[in-house]
């Protein structure tokens, strides 16, 4: 895994409890990797014949023009979360996994994006919430909202409404949904109306200190039936606590965490993910117990 800070990550913990559970000689790691040096690590894992790569904040709109082929996932959301190395085996390209570390021949990047999927599988175990028809607040426009925004859209969601700290970043992405998928809408600012969902997608709340994500005097969160933080530390955001005061439903976001994760893992190993074991993992390193 790629990113940039990466101390912070959960994901080794949950990868190798699955990645033991399939009996693979594999083992997950996390690297820092700076952004000027992102070619020359994806490059690098390439000419080591490494399976496959996650690539967190903020590698993943960067990463879009180092790889060699797209997944129709990563083609749609316009970012790469996960990347399959492949050799050349005939006129096939066939996985890493399949082939072995001991053949030779020409290894591309493959790229995909399993972080759209995961926000909706999320959003309905933990919230109960289908999108279609859903009227949801989204706060933030960079690329995780971008990615989250786009997935609303194509999920026929009744309503939009976009709030990012540059005002923008919110109107180039309304924009593209406009442009995109014109039977949506969608609007920048906060609604005048009650919504099903309001989304945080920013970082703010990792840190107790942090500015709220969200202007409750221009939209209360009592106003939502629901609030879901892709944060997933700490468990309970500022944000999440006064929404859980107000009555809304809430989770964070170590469902969205587990459902990308596991796919990454079915994409590298051709295996269905251990699912309920990677999420214990998940949740003994997140919140102890």
């Amino acid at each position: 895994m790629f990113g940039h800070p990466i101390k912070h990550s959960a994901s080794p913990v949950m990868q190798n409890a699955g990645i033991e559970l399939l009996k693979l000689d594999w083992r997950y790691l996390a690297c820092d990797v700076a952004p000027e040096q992102l070619k020359s690590a994806i490059d690098g894992a390439k000419a080591m014949k490494f399976v496959g790569l996650n690539l967190t904040v903020p590698h993943k709109l960067l990463a879009v023009p180092m790889v060699d082929a797209f997944d129709e996932s990563a083609a749609i959301w316009g970012a790469v979360n996960t990347i399959r190395f492949e050799m050349r085996v005939g006129g096939d390209w066939k996985p890493l996994s399949q082939v072995g570390p001991d053949c030779e021949g020409e290894v591309r990047a493959h790229g995909f994006n399993t972080d759209a999927d995961a926000i909706a599988r999320a959003l309905h175990e933990d919230l109960g919430l289908e999108l279609e028809g859903s009227r949801v607040l989204l706060l933030g426009a960079g690329g995780a909202g971008r990615v989250a925004a786009l997935k609303l859209a194509t999920s026929n969601v009744g309503a939009l409404w976009i709030v990012n700290r540059t005002q923008e970043k919110a109107e180039a992405l309304a924009a593209e949904i406009r442009q995109r998928y014109p039977s949506v809408t969608v609007s920048e600012g906060y609604p005048t109306d009650d919504v099903d969902l309001i989304l945080n997608s920013t970082s703010l709340g990792l840190r107790e200190d942090d500015a709220s994500p969200i202007d409750e005097t221009k939209f209360p969160l009592k106003r939502s039936k629901r609030v879901y933080d892709m944060i997933y530390r700490p468990a309970m955001t500022p944000l999440l606590k006064r929404a859980h005061s107000a009555g809304c439903r809430t989770a964070n976001g170590m469902g969205m965490l587990l459902y990308q994760g596991a796919k990454a893992l079915e994409i590298w190993s051709g295996q269905t993910a251990p699912i309920t074991a990677m999420k214990e993992a998940l949740r003994k390193n997140l919140y102890g117990g």
